[in-house]
């Protein structure tokens, strides 16, 4: 095959690698500069250079820029970022574990949180219209108000597990089927553990609209109304219920990990959507920063434990660190198995009347997640 040459009027400017071959760093800057406007042929042209250089490159039209941008480590002064977060829920430990043991700054970054206490609709805007860049949540609480547009992607599931339904034992709950005209409570109506058990329910053949009752209290007295008789189950995020279920009054019925979604995340980052458009590197880096603190809170989830309760996380150390080996921190989904996770729970959403039925789960999967470590 002929080798086409890159005209001097291109390279101008361009910094040469020892040896007067173009760097690959160099040739990807030219590729990126010209952008989807330039022909196929060029793109050729820049995979023939860089692959008489240091090292290959994998030719995909249209995804070369993103690949030379997310391979670089990021360069200067660290990048301040605002992350938006819960500290008191347990599943949100990774940015804390970021944070406190060097990750962040291992990447060049300079993360700020903010505690945020508004609603989830609230939160999202707030990412989208830059106050904070990105922000860490429950997916089964973000999927419902992502629908009205948030210009915001998610770029990484974070772990799964920190979602529990419990059954009273004094009302011989032990079972999804013992649950049929029965009381449920949850800490609001659009909880993601209601949102999920609607889900679980509906899959084993039982309606979650008529045949059990969903009431509303605050999530630290869920357990008290089931104690009461007001109530013979509840359904939470941890670290509450998990904490309940040690006292011995409950059964646990099922959890967020329970058959099929063994495999699925449950807590997902998200980013502003114009910060992966103008700056991917930097939401690579966040989100590399994000998993990479996942992964020790599985190796070591005595120290996230410790960490948790410096941010005022509820329980022992010795708890929390037990409850954290029983969440999945070592599997986080990106790129192709994101979406298909996210195209699911849509699908089984709509199933039970959270999400619209006019929602195409594939195109909406595809509008709200983005990869950006591939």
């Amino acid at each position: 095959m002929e080798k086409r040459e890159i005209g001097t009027s291109l390279t101008k400017g361009l910094s040469e690698a020892k040896g007067g071959s173009f760097s690959r760093r160099s040739v990807l800057t030219l590729v990126c500069t010209l952008g989807a406007a330039a022909p196929f042929g060029m793109f050729g042209a820049a995979r023939a250079v860089t692959a008489s250089g240091t090292g290959s490159l994998s030719y995909i039209p249209g995804f070369i820029c993103r690949a030379a941008a997310n391979s670089e480590e990021l360069r200067g002064p660290p990048r301040q970022l605002k992350l938006a977060w819960n500290a008191n829920a347990a599943c949100t430990v990774a940015a804390a574990v970021a944070k406190e043991r060097g990750i962040f700054a291992k990447h060049n970054l300079d993360v700020d949180f903010v505690n945020f206490g508004g609603t989830t609709d609230q939160l999202l805007e707030a990412i989208a219209t830059g106050k904070a860049d990105a922000g860490l949540g429950l997916a089964l609480r973000w999927l419902k108000p992502l629908e009205q547009g948030f210009d915001v992607r998610i770029t990484a599931g974070v772990h799964g597990g920190c979602i529990r339904l419990l059954g009273s034992k004094a009302a011989n709950i032990d079972s999804l089927e013992s649950l049929r005209g029965k009381a449920i409570a949850i800490s609001d109506q659009a909880s993601p553990a209601k949102n999920f058990f609607s889900i679980y329910l509906a899959k084993k053949g039982i309606d979650p609209a008529q045949e059990v009752e969903w009431r509303q209290y605050p999530a630290n007295l869920l357990a008290l109304a089931v104690d009461k008789g007001e109530v013979q189950a509840l359904a939470e995020i941890d670290p509450l219920p998990y904490l309940w279920l040690k006292e011995g009054k409950l059964n646990e019925i099922a959890t967020n990990l329970t058959g099929e979604f063994a495999d699925r995340t449950c807590c997902v980052l998200a980013i502003r959507g114009s910060l992966t458009r103008s700056e991917m590197p930097v939401a690579a880096a966040l989100t590399r920063s994000i998993l990479e603190a996942a992964d020790r809170v599985a190796s070591d989830p005595a120290d996230a434990a410790a960490i948790y309760s410096g941010y005022g996380g509820r329980g022992s150390v010795e708890d929390l660190a037990t409850m954290y080996r029983s969440h999945t921190h070592h599997r986080h989904p990106v790129g192709a198995e994101l979406k298909k996770q996210l195209l699911l729970y849509t699908d089984e959403l709509r199933a039970v009347n959270v999400i619209k039925r006019s929602t195409d789960p594939a195109k909406f999967a595809d509008r709200i997640y983005l990869d950006v470590l591939s």
